[in-house]
C-alpha cells in the first residue's frame, strides 16, 4: 500500500481490521493503522494551526465538525549551554595542542542564512511536527502563528527617531564601564562596607546561560567577589528577564513559512493579537493547544478527547573529550537489566518513562513532565511498552470541552 494518510475511524473498526487480518500497527502513540486493502481516497479538509513558539509548539488538526488532533511539544533548552561547553573544550585543546599557531577564529565567513545551532534546531523542530502530522492525517492547509517584536520598544515605549541608534550604552567605551556607572561605581553586596577600590563585574547567571548582556552582570568589589568564588559568601541578585524568546520569533517567522512552502504545504499565516482575541471569544483558556485550535479555524467544533504532550531529549553523549573525566573510561552499560534510559514502561498500570537507572537493577520512573512515579522499582515490576526515541510522547485525557470518541490514524 501507499502509506498515504487517511481520516481517523474509531477504536472498535480499529479492533476489527486488526482482528481479520485487514491491518497491521504501524504507530504505538497515538495509535496508526496500516490497511492493507484498496480503499476509497474520501477525505476532509483538514487545517493544521501551528502555535510556535521559542520552549514550546502548539498544534491542532480541525476539520469541518471536530478537532482531530492535538498536541504540545517541550523544545531542548540544554543546548545553549552544551554549544558553550563545547566551544570552551575546543579552545582549551587548541590553546594546549597548537599555542604555535596563530588564532583563526574570526577568518570565516558564514553563509547566506546562517542560523545559529540551538536556533536552526528550533526551527527545525517546528517543520518537523507538521510533517509528523501531516503522516497521520491528510492535511490540506497549514496555518502558522508569527509575531515581530521590537525589543527596543518594550524596553521602553516612548522611544522614536534616532532614540533607536542611542541604546543603554550609548556615550560608553565598553559594558564593564557602562555597569560600573549604572551601580554607581559601588559594590552592590556590601555596598561599600569592604573598603576595597579595586571593582569587578559578576554573572549574575552563568556566562554559558546569559552571557555578557548588562542585565546579566553587576558591579562587585573584589574582596566581595572572591569571597564568593571560595564559596564563603553568595551574591544575591535576581536576574532580569532577557529577550531570547521575543529575538528568536522575529528571527525565524518567515524562515518557518519558507520551509513549509519549500515541501509544498499550502501556508498562510496569522498574528498573535488575532489569536488572543478569537480564544477569548470562544471562552478558552490560555494554552498552546488552545491557541493553535483557534488558529486552525476552531470555532465550536467538538474538542478532541485527548491530547499529546511530546518532550524532546537528548539521545546521545557524543563528546570525545570530558573535562577532567576524560581519562575515565564510560564503563556505563547502554542497556541495564534490558532497559536503557527514557524507555516507555508500564508500571502498575501507569504509563511512565526511565529517567535515572541504578546498576542494581532498580529504576527512576516519571511522567513525561518530571512528574515522579516512583524513585526506585525494580526492574522486574516494569513491562516495556517502547523503546526510547528522541522524542517522548505522552497522551493526556483533555478536560476543557465536552469529549470525542478517541479516533485512530489510518493509513492506505
Amino acid at each position: 500500500m501507499r502509506g498515504e494518510p487517511l481520516m481517523p475511524t474509531s477504536p472498535r473498526r480499529a479492533r476489527i481490521l486488526l482482528g481479520e487480518g485487514k491491518a497491521r500497527v504501524v504507530k504505538r502513540t497515538p495509535f496508526v493503522i496500516q490497511l492493507l486493502y484498496p480503499t476509497g481516497e474520501t477525505a476532509q479538509a483538514v487545517t493544521l494551526g501551528v502555535d510556535a513558539g521559542y520552549s514550546r509548539i502548539g498544534v491542532s488538526a480541525v476539520s469541518e465538525g471536530k478537532e482531530l488532533y492535538s498536541l504540545e511539544m517541550v523544545l531542548r533548552s540544554d543546548m545553549v549551554k552544551l554549544n558553550s561547553e563545547r566551544k570552551m573544550y575546543r579552545r582549551n585543546r587548541r590553546g594546549r595542542k597548537c599555542w604555535h599557531r596563530k588564532p583563526r577564529f574570526l577568518n570565516r565567513v558564514k553563509p547566506k542564512g546562517w542560523l545559529a545551532p540551538s536556533i536552526q534546531h528550533k526551527l527545525y523542530s517546528h517543520v518537523k511536527v507538521v510533517e509528523q502530522t501531516a503522516n497521520l492525517l491528510p492535511v490540506s492547509k497549514v496555518i502558522v502563528e508569527v509575531a515581530n517584536f521590537d525589543i527596543q520598544k518594550i524596553k521602553n515605549l516612548d522611544i522614536e527617531g534616532e532614540q533607536y541608534q542611542q541604546g543603554d550604552q550609548y556615550g560608553f567605551g565598553n559594558i564593564r564601564e557602562y555597569v560600573f556607572f549604572r551601580d554607581g561605581h559601588k559594590c552592590q553586596h556590601c555596598r561599600g562596607k569592604s573598603k576595597d577600590p579595586i571593582l569587578q563585574t559578576h554573572h549574575i547567571t552563568s556566562r554559558q546561560v546569559g552571557g555578557d548582556r548588562p542585565d546579566n552582570l553587576l558591579t562587585v568589589c573584589k574582596t566581595c567577589h572572591d569571597a564568593h568564588n571560595r564559596g564563603e559568601i553568595t551574591i544575591a541578585a535576581k536576574p532580569k528577564m532577557g529577550y531570547k524568546a521575543e529575538t528568536f520569533m522575529t528571527t525565524v517567522r518567515w524562515k518557518i513559512i519558507e520551509e513549509l512552502e519549500e515541501i509544498g504545504y499550502a501556508v498562510s499565516h496569522t498574528y498573535g493579537h488575532i489569536t488572543k482575541h478569537l480564544r477569548i471569544e470562544s471562552g478558552l483558556p490560555k494554552s498552546h493547544t488552545n491557541d493553535a485550535f483557534v488558529i486552525a479555524g476552531g470555532n465550536g467544533q467538538i474538542r478532541t478527547s485527548s491530547s499529546y504532550t511530546i518532550k524532546q531529549v537528548r539521545s546521545n553523549n557524543r563528546k570525545l573529550y570530558k573535562g577532567a573525566r576524560s581519562h575515565i573510561k564510560n564503563t556505563a552499560p547502554r542497556y541495564l537489566y534490558r532497559f536503557q534510559r527514557y524507555d516507555k514502561v508500564l508500571y502498575n498500570g501507569i504509563e511512565c518513562f526511565i529517567f535515572g537507572r541504578r546498576s542494581s537493577g532498580y529504576f527512576d520512573v516519571r511522567k513525561v513532565d518530571g512528574t515522579k512515579v516512583h524513585s526506585s522499582v525494580a526492574a522486574g515490576g516494569l513491562i516495556l511498552l517502547e523503546s526510547a526515541k528522541t522524542l517522548l510522547t505522552e497522551r493526556r485525557t483533555a478536560a476543557f470541552l465536552p469529549h470525542l470518541k478517541e479516533g485512530v490514524g489510518s493509513r492506505l
